[in-house]
């Protein structure tokens, strides 16, 4: 029986229903915990309820992609926009969008916030980007220490998002240490560092004790459907995240893991049906 914590991402999971139903369903299938990019289309309330209701935690969301009014998160999605705390010009926008982030925060009792670094400008360079990047994130570390909640950045593989500037772990590493609060921290998404640097286990053996990772995500490589269906070889993964997240277990690591992928079947059910990865692991041992 695995002691790894697992969430469903809600904007992936269950597509054949209504995001709101998504809850109901992640429940029925065992998940005690959700996750998804955004909740801005919805008053926090009708989220709250649904939360309640079956009995999960929310554990991480996504800061707006971009614009001054939250509201307008899907037609920044969009457009292409994918965070803007990298973004010289678009300083508003990013303390726009943790300020919205954090009130929802609240209002769910979620502790970890994603906050986007986005694209980088065509006219600037990698070390501007970074400087603007370090400057946001320190002013944004500061609200959230108030707020009792911690960020989190996320390299994300310019294969499947071209141009975002936050691409390889180390570099995540870095900028975490530079601005040295215990309320940054790095997300580790399995399938973006695959795509660019593989070296899973040896990745996840040096990261998790380090402190400053706050949160995982998987899906399988290359195609991102459910974990068996690609190139990565999922065992050995989840028995190294269970031994450095075993009580006893030196800087033992205690976060979640994120189900953030694309049903191969993406009809009616589909999404219960593809589980049997999960259910097996669940069952192994027990």
């Amino acid at each position: 029986m695995t002691t790894i914590r697992f969430a469903a991402n809600l904007s992936m999971l269950y597509p054949d229903r209504p995001f709101l139903d998504r809850f109901a369903a992640a429940a029925a299938d065992g998940f005690e915990a959700v996750e998804y990019l955004f909740p801005y289309a919805y008053p926090a309330a009708d989220i709250k309820a649904r939360l309640q209701a079956f009995g999960l935690r929310q554990v991480l969301f996504n800061t707006p992609p971009g614009g001054l009014e939250a509201s307008l998160c899907e037609d920044a999605w969009q457009s292409g926009s994918r965070g803007t705390a990298c973004v010289p010009g678009r300083e508003a926008e990013f303390r726009a969008g943790i300020e919205a982030a954090l009130r929802y925060a609240e209002a769910l009792d979620c502790p970890r916030i994603h906050a986007m670094v986005g694209l980088r400008a065509p006219d600037c360079s990698a070390e501007q980007a970074d400087a603007v990047l370090l400057s946001n994130l320190r002013w944004a570390a500061g609200l959230a220490q108030r707020a009792g909640c911690t960020l989190l950045i996320e390299p994300i593989n310019p294969i499947n998002v071209p141009g975002f500037h936050l691409n390889r772990q180390n570099h995540a590493h870095t900028l975490v240490q530079a601005v040295g609060s215990p309320h940054l921290k790095v997300q580790l998404d399995l399938f973006h560092c695959q795509r660019v640097e593989g070296n899973l286990a040896g990745q996840l053996a040096q990261a998790l004790p380090s402190g400053r990772v706050g949160h995982i995500q998987i899906a399988e490589a290359p195609d991102r459907h459910e974990p068996g269906s690609g190139e990565i070889d999922w065992p050995p993964l989840f028995a190294l995240i269970e031994k450095l997240s075993a009580p006893g277990a030196m800087n033992r690591w205690e976060g979640w893991v994120g189900c953030e992928y694309l049903p191969a079947d993406s009809g009616p059910g589909g999404t219960s049906r593809g589980l049997g990865w999960l259910r097996a692991l669940r069952s192994a041992g027990a």
